[in-house]
């Protein structure tokens, strides 16, 4: 999809915004699969209302896109643009145990930065790779942390209603993976109320999760972390082992040799290699155990 034959360029850049032509999104996801379209990144918060309304009367389908980490995205030319507000380094602002967060923000740096100031709680998250909001949208956990267990005050962008808001904590459902927010909120900011900690205490649990994931996982691949859900009482990375799957693959997209649950993207994988690699995968579960995965990675098709 393309802005920028519109004569909307100028309007966008009076709102705070920056347009970037036939983007290809292989660059902006851990993945390095997807196509190319029109990105429009937001400097200024305040003026995403207007940029929304703007998309909207002049018919231009659009998603936001935050860190990709957790996104596999179709190939060729995309039927949307995609919003995108800047990565940025920092973005984190400390009062007693309370840490106010940029969404954009980076999780790993925002775990760090707390625990220089003694904030801990967080240490398993230190290696999940994305953005703060993306970990917000997904309730992103592991080692026994769920960021929705800290969370107290979310700003955001609310589709449904065309306008910046504020939701406490206590009035967002966080499950597994998943959370209550709409498919459309575009994240701003969080506060999340931290327990105090010691420093060498945070460093210590931190260096543990770190060992951990180097030892399981594949962290110089391209790939979107987990592709499927765990089964209540189950591990899919153990099912897809127990059945041999570590190795298998479609084309470039292949099942990690070090997790299962896995997928990476050995050379140059089109989103095709990948869903039939995931479907593949599917049907092999469902033929030895009955089992219906539910795909954890997001799927954006054209």
């Amino acid at each position: 999809m393309r802005v920028s034959p519109l004569p909307i360029g100028d309007i966008l850049r009076d709102l705070g915004a920056e347009l970037h032509p036939d983007s290809l999104l292989a660059e902006s996801t851990s993945l390095g699969i997807g196509g190319y379209t029109d990105r429009i990144v937001i400097r200024r918060c305040d003026g995403l209302p207007e940029i929304i309304r703007l998309l909207d009367d002049s018919g231009i389908p659009h998603r936001f896109l935050g860190g990709g980490t957790n996104l596999l995205v179709a190939d060729g030319e995309l039927p949307w643009v995609v919003l995108q507000l800047p990565s940025i380094r920092g973005g984190v602002e400390i009062a007693d145990n309370i840490a106010t967060v940029d969404a954009a923000a980076d999780l790993g740096g925002m775990v760090t930065f707390c625990a220089r100031h003694n904030l801990g709680g967080m240490e398993g998250l230190i290696g999940v790779p994305g953005s703060v909001g993306g970990a917000l949208r997904m309730n992103a956990g592991a080692y026994g942390t769920q960021i929705g267990a800290y969370v107290r005050e979310v700003r955001l962008f609310r589709r449904s209603t065309g306008a910046l808001e504020t939701l406490r904590g206590c009035d967002i459902r966080f499950d597994y993976r998943h959370t209550s927010f709409g498919l459309d909120d575009v994240f701003l900011s969080v506060k999340l109320e931290l327990p105090l900690r010691p420093y060498r205490e945070i460093v210590k649990a931190i260096g543990i999760c770190n060992q951990k994931r180097r030892a399981s996982q594949p962290l110089n691949q391209k790939s979107a972390g987990c592709i499927f859900k765990n089964p209540p009482g189950s591990s899919t990375g153990r099912i897809l082992d127990e059945l041999g799957l570590k190795g298998f693959r479609v084309g470039d997209a292949m099942v990690s040799d070090r997790h299962a649950n896995f997928f990476v993207n050995t050379g140059h994988a089109s989103c095709a290699d990948m869903l039939a690699l995931i479907e593949t995968v599917r049907d092999r579960v469902f033929a030895a155990h009955g089992l219906e995965l539910e795909r954890e990675v997001i799927f954006w098709e054209n």
